[in-house]
């Protein structure tokens, strides 16, 4: 992710083990989708507890910011199902988030497919220890890029100039290149030699 994940508690005092756990949910979510900005989860006990971890009571809400915009997910006793602790509602709440990713990247990924072709353009600027880049497209805008948008791998071999295809998406700052692939250059092959032609008979006597 671009941003570190970010957990907030209200009203509980959790133990390692359960931040760890919150920490390694979100985490797994790049599974899914490798071009996550952020992930920030909240926990909420709205009222005082008698029995420690009673999940039924807790509240949870994780909030995603993707490209093009957010996914909010919100795990709320009061409109759903009981659950028995809070770990439950923790895991039911990331369910939900993958849930909902898998369906907005398939969504991203067909309109890309039915209607954006790849653009040319040439990589105009580098932050190779940020993880990210300007490229320059041909009527003279600037694209923004980032590290995970390259394929392949390839962005620590971009160079400033390096010419590149790339399609297009709106991003929350801006447009931004969802996929990069640098183009290929095709080394020409040697022109064939024609053949000798026939020696000439040796002159008669």
């Amino acid at each position: 992710m671009q941003k570190p994940i970010e957990v907030t508690w209200h009203g509980i005092r959790p133990p390692e083990a359960l931040a760890a756990h919150v920490q390694d949910r979100a985490a797994r979510l790049e599974r899914y989708c490798d071009r996550i900005v952020g992930c920030d989860v909240t926990l909420e006990a709205p009222v005082r507890q008698h029995h420690r971890h009673a999940g039924s009571l807790y509240r949870v809400r994780i909030e995603l910011s993707v490209p093009g915009g957010k996914l909010v997910v919100g795990r709320d006793p009061q409109k759903g199902a009981k659950h028995s602790d809070l770990y439950a509602v923790v895991d039911g709440a990331f369910r939900e988030a993958r849930r909902q990713l898998e369906d907005r990247m398939r969504r991203l990924d067909q309109r890309v497919k039915a209607h954006a072709l790849p653009t040319q353009a040439l990589v105009a600027r580098l932050f190779r220890d940020e993880g990210y880049g300007f490229l320059e497209t041909p009527d003279g805008r600037e694209i923004y890029f980032n590290a995970r948008s390259v394929l392949r791998g390839a962005f620590r071999r971009l160079r400033v100039g390096t010419r590149v295809r790339f399609v297009e998406e709106a991003g929350d700052e801006g447009p931004q290149a969802s996929t990069v692939e640098p183009v290929r250059r095709h080394r020409a092959r040697p022109a064939e030699r024609a053949p000798a032609p026939p020696a000439a008979p040796p002159a008669g006597p």
